[in-house]
């Protein structure tokens, strides 16, 4: 095996910390920013003026998620397939087929298990270093390339655990997607309207969102996409507006892109929770597990400070969790006690699961 830079260990540590940091600034405001915002007594906080009421779609959707050949990548990846397969069939469900579009340029040791669509990455240095803006140009070239039965798609990600069957929430041309409290185009006018020229309208229409997840007409998403991808590399390429929207810069570019078309995203606020900041899975369809859940023995929340119980994906950066997790001590939400039990089940099932991904 080759040895590990320094140098490069270094750097790593020095991303998680700056992402951590990023993710702990954000946090702080999420239970008055949710609240303030908008209305949750109401599964859509928001649908377009145009949408005619009853106007629906049950149509199946093609699910596809990004991801690399890191071992990071492909455990999430692991898992995601599993609770695909389990939901899938279920009723109520609109999924159809499935694609892991694995933008690493190369085949990896998951292509027998996960239905793959290899792509090229960036050309070398082209993200700097921000692997996500690897996303848009992946869909590029599989909207492109591929051949794709159903007329929506479901863009989601390795770390989204199916907990409902998902029904086809878009309607029409109108995509179905989840409002972010943190994605807030209008607190960042001046940047925005470097990317969204004030011929197009205010700032107000470009949804609160990212691009997963999103259900969406293939025929939108293959007009969006270029424009997506476009607009990312121009964001990352401006120091003002890297440094403005940080790790987040990709969804504010998805957001930029579908009102450059005139999309207009049907916000669903129950087509996701991300615990430990959501408590309850009630009729909610996708788990997030992007936020670390770290909690003392009295089952009380400790973020920032690692607890004495915590489950978090980051803990897993060179290989998969083991099997059989220990669950959350008694007082910790439902939300969190599911996903570990979830990500238990996975991990029992899945054969070679200690060893298949063990960088």
């Amino acid at each position: 095996m080759k040895r590990v830079s320094p140098l490069f260990l270094v750097l790593l540590v020095l991303g998680f910390f700056f992402a951590t940091y990023n993710l702990l600034t954000m946090i702080i405001h999420y239970k008055t920013s949710t609240s303030e915002q908008w209305d949750f007594s109401n599964p859509f906080i928001q649908m377009p003026g145009n949408l005619m009421e009853g106007e629906g779609s049950n149509s199946k959707y093609h699910v596809a998620l990004t991801a690399t050949d890191a071992p990071y990548s492909q455990w999430q990846c692991r898992i995601m397939y599993y609770w695909y397969k389990k939901v899938k069939e279920m009723p109520g469900s609109d999924m159809g087929k499935f694609t892991r579009i694995l933008h690493s340029g190369k085949p990896d040791n998951l292509m027998e298990e996960i239905p793959t669509f290899v792509v090229d990455p960036l050309p070398e240095g082209l993200d700097r270093g921000y692997i996500v803006l690897n996303r848009p140009w992946a869909f590029v070239q599989w909207l492109e390339k591929a051949m794709i039965d159903e007329e929506y798609i479901l863009m989601a990600e390795p770390d989204h655990v199916f907990v409902n069957p998902l029904p086809n929430l878009a309607r029409g041309k109108h995509p179905a997607g989840f409002p972010f409290f943190y994605i807030k185009p209008s607190d960042h006018k001046h940047v925005i309207r470097k990317y969204y020229p004030g011929e197009k309208g205010p700032v107000t229409n470009i949804d609160p969102i990212g691009n997963s997840p999103v259900i969406i007409k293939k025929s939108v998403l293959e007009k969006i996409a270029p424009t997506w991808m476009n607009i990312s590399l121009r964001m990352k390429d401006d120091p003002v507006t890297d440094k403005e929207f940080g790790w987040v810069l990709e969804m504010y570019a998805y957001a930029v892109a579908s009102a450059l078309h005139d999309v207009h995203h049907i916000l669903h606020k129950d087509f996701m929770l991300q615990p430990p900041w959501d408590t309850e899975v009630g009729k909610k369809f996708i788990i997030h597990y992007t936020y670390g859940c770290d909690y003392n023995l009295k089952g009380e929340l400790t973020y920032g400070k690692i607890g004495e119980w915590r489950f978090d994906k980051r803990s897993y950066l060179s290989g998969p969790p083991p099997r059989n997790l220990s669950l959350p001590p008694p007082g910790v939400p439902e939300s969190v006690v599911k996903l570990v039990k979830m990500v238990n089940e996975a991990t029992e099932d899945i054969p070679n699961w200690d060893t298949l991904n063990r960088g």
